[in-house]
């Protein structure tokens, strides 16, 4: 990856957190919503938008998801309008599990070494 493209991914991603969190009005998105990763195509033309959303509620976590899939025409507005490039990439976003997964692991490692397993 190039350094340019290495920059646009890390602007991307400050700019989407930012969006999501100060510009989409949607009260249909809770929890954490996190970017945990950005990958970009080497004519910027695309991104892969890699998002985790910590909540206890499965159906808030499913609204969340959807909510995001619906506004992301709008992020992608913003994102144009933020961030100067020749063309505003169309963005996929794609939900990462992964923090969920360390969470859950962790708990088990602490109930292990409590004893309570």
């Amino acid at each position: 990856m190039s350094l340019r493209n290495e920059r646009v991914r890390k602007t991307l991603m400050k700019e989407i957190s930012d969006i999501l969190l100060k510009e989409i009005k949607d009260p249909k998105i809770s929890g954490l919503v996190s970017i945990t990763d950005v990958e970009v195509s080497h004519d910027n033309s695309y991104a892969k938008v890699f998002y985790s959303v910590l909540t206890d509620d499965a159906d808030k976590k499913e609204e969340t998801i959807e909510a995001i899939k619906k506004n992301t025409p709008k992020i992608r507005y913003e994102v144009g309008k933020r961030v100067r490039l020749r063309l505003t990439p169309e963005l996929n976003f794609i939900l990462d599990e992964s923090l969920e997964r360390g969470a859950r692991i962790t708990d088990l490692i602490d109930k292990i070494s409590k004893g309570e397993l």
